[in-house]
């Protein structure tokens, strides 16, 4: 298990693109010099970015554009729908009061897009 820090990559399977995550629950605990993420870090934009072009119909500004076009799955931009993460370790180290994130955590997105950790941003094991 690895913790997540601040610059952590993730993915969406209906993003084209991944995107870093913004640590903003917490500055104290750090690892490789970047603040630990906690479940906390969930809120889209502030801290999951947009993963580029969704790709997903249950998504309405997909689902919409696709209907104009006749069918044709028309990607529109990734506008994350997330509230939190699902803790994937329970023995998780806690920071100030909240547990922290691990490379085992998923964030649900509104829109049915599962956001994943690819690289947790810590590159030293403890």
């Amino acid at each position: 298990m690895s913790y997540v820090t601040a610059t952590a990559q993730l993915m969406c399977p209906f993003g084209d693109v991944g995107g870093p995550l913004m640590v903003t629950s917490q500055q104290k605990m750090l690892i490789d010099g970047k603040p630990v993420a906690t479940i906390q870090d969930a809120a889209p934009m502030a801290n999951i970015p947009t993963m580029g072009m969704c790709k997903n119909p249950a998504n309405p500004q997909v689902a919409a554009a696709t209907a104009a076009a006749l069918g044709v799955l028309t990607p529109q931009p990734c506008i994350p729908a997330t509230s939190s993460w699902i803790p994937g370790n329970k023995a998780s180290r806690i920071i100030g009061g909240k547990p922290a994130l691990s490379n085992e955590c998923k964030c649900m997105c509104a829109y049915g897009g599962v956001i994943s950790i690819a690289f947790p941003g810590q590159t030293k094991v403890n």
